[in-house]
């Protein structure tokens, strides 16, 4: 098992006022597992995955990432933890605006003192898989939608971290293009020590998940099932 959340709650404001956002939320995900979360907007996914990613602290409940509780971590070693362990697309890309899309997709090779000329080699290797050779020396304004969804994946995937978090990967992408990045980062990704999570309301990718869980209002609504 890769991680495990346990008991997860998050709210805002306070009562009367309070917003639940999480509500005593359990789950699990296990090494070479590829975990999709589904449900209508509002129902507290993406939330749920800043909390799993150490990016916003729950008011109660454990997230276990290999054994350890990630907020139990101090400042240092929850961004040493981001950086090494964890890989996230998220919803809106957060591509640095003035940084070329090769170099957008190197930063995390970067980060972790790979060589420049080495990080812009490995970018460009995913550069040709998400078939933006074209676009390298473009900044994101002058990219598309897809085209930035594209850079973001790459980004994510390009030091092959053990788990890896995408919201809503497919948003900006047809669906051939959507299943055939989703179906790479699958094969690129998944072995005996890594898995991937994936927040989606794309029922054409649900062919790629190991395993499917239902949130509705904060809450896991139905226990894990297998993907049909």
């Amino acid at each position: 098992m890769i991680l495990s959340a346990e008991g997860v709650s998050k709210w805002f404001g306070e009562a009367p006022a309070r917003t639940d956002a999480l509500r005593d939320v359990s789950f699990s995900v296990n090494h070479n597992e590829m975990l999709y979360i589904v449900g209508p907007s509002g129902s507290g996914k993406t939330t749920l995955l800043s909390v799993i990613s150490g990016i916003l602290r729950p008011n109660a409940g454990t997230v276990l990432v290999e054994g350890k509780d990630i907020w139990r971590f101090d400042a240092d070693s929850l961004a040493d933890f981001r950086l090494h362990t964890l890989g996230f697309v998220f919803q809106d890309y957060h591509l640095f605006p003035r940084l070329t899309t090769l170099e957008n997709i190197a930063v995390p090779l970067i980060l972790r003192r790979v060589p420049w000329d080495k990080g812009l080699e490995k970018a460009r290797q995913m550069l040709e898989i998400v078939e933006l050779t074209d676009k390298a020396e473009l900044t994101p304004n002058r990219l598309s939608g897809g085209e930035q969804q594209r850079v973001a994946i790459a980004r994510a995937i390009v030091a092959e971290p053990d788990l890896l978090i995408l919201d809503e990967p497919t948003a900006s992408l047809d669906g051939d293009t959507g299943r055939r990045i989703v179906a790479f980062v699958r094969q690129q990704i998944l072995n005996e020590r890594r898995a991937i999570i994936v927040v989606t309301h794309d029922d054409r990718i649900y062919e790629y998940a190991s395993r499917i869980i239902h949130m509705e209002d904060g809450r896991i609504i139905e226990r894990p099932q297998p993907a049909p």
